[in-house]
């Protein structure tokens, strides 16, 4: 006759779930706030690409319409509304497009500092973007 001792399962898989997430959540976490934190920086590339581009068009006719370069500065400031105006530069080469000739390149340098934050690692930069054309 054999003897059978009552011996606890070991396999017991409650809590299983539980445990798995636990140890997965965190990186989810932090791979969700990076992207948010991507997301906003590229969206306020996004405005620094348009400021350029509408401090360009601006540019182009400043020989027509009698433009300085405060003008142009201030079309750019007024087409990136989202961003903070202090810290948005708008560079206009040459500074006074509106004495020069028809056909000569203006070109506008908008940049615009950005920091991606995620659980205390910084990264610092500048979004740049530069728009050429020609004076009408």
């Amino acid at each position: 006759m054999t003897r059978r001792s009552h011996i606890p399962k070991v396999r017991d898989e409650r809590g299983q779930a539980a445990v798995e997430f636990a140890l997965v959540a965190p990186a989810l976490i932090v791979l969700l706030l990076a992207i948010v934190q991507c997301g906003i920086t590229f969206s306020h590339y996004l405005a620094v690409t348009d400021a350029a581009r509408a401090a360009a068009r601006k540019a182009v006719v400043a020989r027509v319409a009698g433009l300085t370069a405060a003008d142009i500065q201030q079309a750019g400031d007024d087409a990136a509304a989202d961003l903070d105006e202090t810290q948005l530069g708008v560079v206009v080469s040459p500074p006074n497009p509106g004495a020069q000739m028809a056909g000569t390149d203006v070109t506008v340098t908008v940049t615009y500092p950005y920091e991606i934050n995620v659980l205390g690692y910084h990264y610092k930069g500048s979004l740049t973007s530069t728009m050429t054309d020609r004076i009408e």
